[in-house]
């Protein structure tokens, strides 16, 4: 199954300074990255907090980013603001993001793929010039996310979500081990000192569909999380921490049930 995501674009960074430029300012660590894998990272304020999402791919002497295309013109603008005398270009590209399922499925013609390094069963990301003759729905894709808990752009909240509420610690888009970048000391120190009070967890609404917009998550009287994407009976929910181990969690009125994905580890689930 390909899926052609159109609501993502692609960034391109040259020059010889591009690898530096970019480790001193994301959350992950691009020394490790190589032609054939792809990194998730995001930028963050100086407080920590979340400003954008993307996938960064080695590509001769290219870097390519996957990002949120609403994002795109944002983050060349910003990024560009921290060049300073570094040798470092930055342009959006005409090129194109799908995704898939099966390595049967990847594009013979694509500029660069690889694996989805969140989780396994994420399947793989490759960058195309040209459209895909035959394209699954964004809604596959969605229910295939959802399935999995992984996050995207319409999860996070501008300058409020922090990269560890997305279980980006979780889900390899945080480097413990490089040095400083944008916002490193608060999620660090969230980190280390255990201060992380909600993450995005997967949950099922039994006997309903989400509605198309909001949904508050109870248990008993108290608000205890909200719904970000969804489709159908399955959504992505921010949950406090105190909702992870309750069985009377409803939304509008109906049980919800968290899916606790393989990735998440078990000792953290209380």
């Amino acid at each position: 199954m390909t899926v052609f995501l159109p609501r993502r674009a692609v960034l391109a960074f040259t020059g010889a300074d591009r690898v530096s430029f970019l480790q001193g300012l994301v959350t992950n660590d691009l020394q490790t990255l190589t032609q054939d894998q792809a990194v998730w990272s995001a930028l963050l304020t100086p407080q920590g907090r979340w400003l954008s999402e993307f996938f960064l791919f080695a590509q001769g002497d290219h870097i390519l980013m996957d990002c949120a295309a609403e994002h795109a013109d944002f983050l060349a603008k910003k990024l560009s603001r921290f060049r300073l005398r570094s040798d470092v270009q930055i342009n959006r590209t005409d090129l194109h993001v799908v995704v898939g399922s099966g390595t049967e499925d990847l594009p013979a013609d694509a500029v660069i793929a690889a694996a989805d390094p969140r989780c396994e069963g994420a399947g793989w990301r490759a960058i195309v010039s040209a459209l895909p003759e035959h394209s699954a729905s964004e809604r596959d894709y969605l229910e295939r996310r959802l399935a999995l808990g992984l996050p995207d752009n319409e999860d996070f909240v501008s300058e409020q979500t922090l990269a560890l509420e997305a279980n980006m610690d979780l889900l390899n888009g945080v480097s413990w081990k490089k040095g400083c970048y944008m916002g490193q000391e608060l999620t660090a120190r969230t980190h280390y000192r255990g201060l992380l009070k909600k993450r995005m967890l997967p949950v099922t609404l039994m006997g309903a569909s989400f509605p198309e917009s909001g949904g508050i998550v109870m248990m008993e009287d108290r608000e205890v999380g909200e719904i970000r994407s969804r489709s159908g009976h399955h959504a992505i929910a921010v949950l406090r921490r105190e909702a992870w181990s309750s069985s009377a969690l409803t939304c509008n009125g109906h049980s919800l049930l968290i899916n606790w994905p393989l990735w998440f580890p078990v000792e953290m689930r209380s």
